[in-house]
């Protein structure tokens, strides 16, 4: 349990993160029939803060955190979207189905803990999202250019980042499992839920890893589909960017990703920022925000 004074911080990081009012996308476009199977695009805004030219602009895909939970939806990522947008990139933030609403407990047999995640409709929704994405993009945005996409997600978000890049490595009998490797420029993973075992072990967002799974009698069975540490290498650049003082998703979560990958074979990035925790990467008044867009523009570009 963080003492008060990490408590404190991290109350008030995400105060800031959430103080900013919601951005509306340029265009709307359904990946599905749900209601939640939409990405809103954001088309470049260039300006003091932008980092490259805005013809042909990079696609930068965006999944949002929140422990894969219903009142978390991507409403919350949209200042940060904007912020990319302003950047010089066209940016699409993705909606997935979530799990239960508050109150209603679940698979997980957390009592009042809302569900997280839906299985495996929360996996489809990201595969299916991924696959529309270059013919959606580019019919809403004319200068995007899909040959330069970076994934980036946060908390849950970036679970699901790991794991989008990761199908061509699924096992055999997973359908969302691609014949090859995505066509990424690379992920940036934002304080992701990356290694499910250390996640549970830390209690992570009330155990969500294994809620998501569908509770702890189809954990076991499941997890091999769904944890990205146990889908490596991928071949893909990846760079993890975490804070130290992080209390909702530790760093020695991300570690151990990193961990793991260097047991495969592969080498991750791995940025840890000193006196940050979990929701300044995507609040675009923080410092950490500004490091988060470089580690994408150096995979973009």
């Amino acid at each position: 349990m963080p003492d008060d004074a990490a408590a404190a911080r991290a109350a008030a990081e995400e105060e800031s993160a959430f103080s900013h009012p919601p951005v509306d996308p340029d265009v709307t476009a359904a990946y599905g029939d749900h209601p939640d199977q939409v990405i809103d695009f954001y088309a470049p805004r260039p300006g003091r803060e932008a980092t490259a030219p805005a013809t042909p602009a990079p696609l930068v895909v965006v999944l949002h955190g929140g422990a894969w939970r219903a009142r978390y939806d991507r409403r919350h990522v949209t200042p940060f979207a904007a912020y990319l947008a302003r950047r010089g990139f066209v940016v699409a933030n993705v909606e997935y189905r979530r799990g239960g609403e508050e109150g209603g407990g679940g698979a997980g047999g957390e009592g009042s803990v809302p569900l997280a995640g839906r299985w495996p409709d929360t996996f489809d929704d990201v595969a299916a999202a991924l696959d529309a994405l270059p013919s959606l993009a580019r019919e809403a945005v004319a200068q995007v250019d899909t040959g330069r996409t970076v994934l980036t997600g946060h908390s849950a978000g970036g679970h699901l980042a790991l794991w989008a890049a990761a199908r061509h490595v699924l096992p055999a009998d997973a359908p969302w499992r691609t014949e090859g490797s995505a066509p990424l420029r690379g992920v940036v993973a934002l304080a992701p839920i990356a290694d499910f075992e250390v996640a549970e072990k830390l209690e992570v967002c009330d155990h969500a890893t294994r809620q998501l799974l569908g509770g702890q009698s189809a954990f076991a069975e499941r997890v091999r589909y769904a944890d990205p540490a146990l889908l490596l290498p991928t071949g893909i650049a990846t760079t993890l960017v975490q804070g130290r003082s992080d209390v909702v998703v530790p760093h020695q979560v991300a570690e151990s990703y990193a961990e793991a990958a260097a047991k495969a074979g592969e080498v991750v990035g791995l940025t840890l920022l000193e006196d940050v925790g979990h929701f300044p990467l995507i609040d675009p008044a923080a410092d950490a925000c500004a490091v988060v867009a470089e580690e994408i523009a150096q995979l973009a570009w």
